[in-house]
Parts: structure tokens; sequence; C-alpha cells
């Protein structure tokens, strides 16, 4: 039987699927990414906001509608579970986000020709597939590469930790090993992900040992950029700022995702309440030349217009260099879906775009800084009329902005080369690339 599988959601779960393929590779099945061609289809979901649900659930039921078996993975079907089945009772499998091996279990339940098996453990406990051959989806310059699972905090909007587990990182010497894999493989830029990074060996290693993991990949070779994404604020500690800033191939990139700026609100969405001003500053100060990315939630339950403006103000002072702002979703199950002080819909997008208006000028502003300079950048590839398409050390890939530019010679996908930038926009530079 040829199976296909459909992903949906964040880096962490197109590394899942891409563990889940490697798995059954191993075991001899016929794996395509024609879903078409295949008779089984695995939709590996995502559940963080409802929308992602939404289109979870509408690629199920397009693959059941085009007559295909089809087997639910991912934080839909922890979440769910049962009445995700009794919702489609044409499902003919379920596993939840610890037991990606079992996926074998249900493919032969499959060939058996038996009408439904599920499993999925009630108190998910994640642990990595070490010996796993990943079957990439997407292969570039970049690739992700998962560090721990899991979240040991309990933030007031999100459900993640109930459908990932308590945080389990996995060991600096198969982090490393996966590392010299993929760039064996051509890969040139390493992303480092996981529910929190900062917080990387704490349970394995008594201490954050995200620093001297930072300098054993530093010592590869061939291998150009190392970016960590998802810091969690009180983990940001001066040493590993400082491994940031010493380290060679870990780029100036911090994404930290703060949710607000007053106390009130961050308290209320069980955060760390502290100066964010002053955290920023100090990342600055010590990695010069940095780009400092956030995320921020508007419109959380109890956000009162006063509230909202000091968010505002608080951007318009910091001039975050990457920035995105979200309507706060409601998620059952979570402390913030007691509240009883929702805000309208209407105002959650009225604070949302008047944010982003604000991060656009900001935006532009910080873009045309560079105009003159010279960047260090990664090729992509090329549009469909023959730029090329890099990325700058200051952006990750999907969620930052792009480096268009022109070139006499042939350039490489994943080669590292210098752009003159000449013009910029809110999000994207534009410029030559030079020797």
């Amino acid at each position: 039987m040829k199976i296909s599988l459909i992903n949906h959601g964040c880096a962490k779960n197109l590394v899942d699927a891409e563990l889940i393929l490697g798995i059954l590779t191993e075991k001899g099945y016929q794996v395509t990414l024609d879903d078409n061609d295949a008779e089984i289809v695995i939709v590996n979901t995502c559940s963080f906001i409802h929308d992602a649900e939404k289109e979870s659930v509408q690629s199920i039921l397009e693959m059941i509608e085009q007559g295909k078996k089809v087997i639910v993975t991912g934080c839909l079907s922890q979440k769910h579970n049962q009445d995700l089945k009794d919702a489609i009772p044409e499902l003919a499998g379920m596993i939840g986000t610890s037991n990606l091996q079992d996926i074998v279990k249900i493919v032969e339940s499959i060939e058996k020709g038996e009408e439904y098996k599920s499993i999925i453990e009630e108190k998910p406990k994640y642990i990595y597939p070490e010996t796993i051959e990943r079957q990439q989806i997407t292969m570039g310059a970049s690739s992700y590469l998962k560090i721990g699972e899991g979240c040991n905090y309990s933030c007031g909007y999100c459900i993640i930790p109930k459908l990932r587990g308590k945080y389990i990182s996995r060991s600096i010497e198969n982090i490393v090993k996966e590392a010299k894999e993929l760039v064996a493989k051509g890969v040139t830029e390493i992303i480092l992900i996981a529910q929190d990074t900062s917080s990387y060996g704490i349970d394995l290693y008594g201490k954050q040992a995200l620093p001297q993991l930072l300098e054993e990949l530093n010592k590869i070779d061939n291998l150009s950029w190392i970016r960590i994404m998802y810091a969690y604020p009180t983990q940001m500690t001066d040493e590993l700022i400082d491994a940031i800033a010493k380290l060679d191939k870990v780029v100036k990139y911090v994404d930290i995702p703060l949710q607000h700026s007053h106390p009130r609100v961050l308290a209320s969405m069980k955060r760390p309440v502290m100066d964010y001003k002053e955290l920023v500053e100090k990342i600055r100060n010590k990695i010069p030349g940095v780009s400092i990315r956030t995320s921020l939630i508007v419109g959380y339950p109890g956000e009162t217009e006063e509230e909202f403006e000091h968010l505002y103000s608080f951007v318009k002072e910091v001039r975050f260099d990457r920035m995105g702002a979200f309507e706060y979703s409601r998620e059952k199950n979570t402390y913030s879906d007691t509240l009883s002080d929702q805000i309208p819909a209407k105002i959650k997008k009225q604070r949302r775009d008047k944010l982003m208006k604000l991060q656009q000028e900001i935006s532009l502003e910080n873009n045309e800084k560079y105009i003159g300079t010279v960047l260090k950048c990664i090729v992509e590839g090329y549009t469909d009329e023959g730029v090329i398409i890099l990325r700058s050390e200051h952006d990750a890939p999907e969620i930052d902005g792009v480096v268009y530019a022109s070139c006499e010679r042939q350039v490489v996908p994943g080669d590292i080369e210098n752009v003159l930038i000449d013009q910029a926009d809110e999000y994207d530079l534009f410029g030559t690339i030079i020797d």
C-alpha cells in the first residue's frame, strides 16, 4: 500500500511528519508525496488555535471524500481523540503526539482490513526516535532540528503542555550527530526548535545546556549558520546571550515571544512579569547588530484600552526588528477560557491592525538602515523571472522577509553570498550580489 502525508502546523510538527515517514520507510512501506497515488493518507494535524484545527479537519474530510484510508496524527488527535472519531466515523486510525512509532501498528491494522485502531496515551511523554532517519519533505539550504519536546510552563492561553507533555531534552551527542547528517546532505543552516529552546538541558543535565550545545554545533565543518527559535524570557541568561554573541556560526538573531508588556495582563497570562525593555536593551548591548523578533497577543480576556495602549507604546519604544501580533484565540481547557471578560472579535481585530500598522512603519525604517551596506545572505533559490532569492541572518525562513538580488554569475542554494543592499520595503530587501 502506498502512503502519503499531509502536514499542518509548526516546524516542530514538520519534524514529526518527517520522522513518521522515516519510520514507515524503514519498515519497507512505499511513501509518496502524491496524495492521488496513495491508498493511505496520514494527516498530521495542528490544534494550536481554532483556525488551525479547521484547516486540519478540512484536509481529513477532503481525503475521506476521495476514498482514502485516513490516519490522523498530531495535536488534533491528542486533544479530541474519541470526539474526533465520533464526528468523523470514517477515520481508519489515530495516534497521539507521543506515539510516533505506533504508526506502523495502525498501518498494519488497515492492511488486515480492521475497521479502526487508535493508540493515544492520556498523558503524552514524547521520546524522540533517535535511530530513525527523517524523510525530509522540504529539502533546501535550511533544516529544522528538534532539540526537545513538551513544555513545563502553563501559560494561561496555551493548550500545548496538555497535548505534548513535560519538557524532554535530547542529548547533546544525538543532536550533534543529526546535525552532521543534515550537513552531509547539503544543509548549511540549522534551526534549533522546541516549545522553548532556552530551557534545553535542564531536565537532562540539571542546568540550561543550550550554550554548551551551541559550542558543539559551532565546531561542525561545512555548517554556516545556527539559528535559535522560541526562547523564553527568564531563560535568556547571561551565559546564553554571551554564547550567541561569541560563536561565529550562531546568527545574531533572537526570537523571544514576549506576548505582552503590561504587568497585570502578563500575570493573567501566567507569563513572567519583568521589565522587558531592560531585557531587550541587555541583549542589544551584548550582541552587536542583533535582530530581535517577538510575538504579541492582543485582546487577551480583560485587556483594557489602557493596557493595550501600554503595549502599543512599548512596541513604539522598543522598535523590534521583527514582530508578529496575534488576536487572542479562546481554547477550551485553558485558564483564559474560564475568564469572563472576553474581548469582542471586532476590538481584537482593531487592536491587532493598529499594532501591525505601527510595526510596518518601524520595520520599513529598520530595513532602510541597510541601504548602502553589505549583508551576508544564504541563497534560497530563484523566482520564475530568474531573480535570486536570499535570506539574511536577520530573517528566519517563512516567517521573516527575504532579500531579492541580481548577479552576473550562477549561485548555488545554500551558499552564503555578500549582497550590497540598494532598496528596502517593509519586509524585504533588494540588492546585488558582489564578490
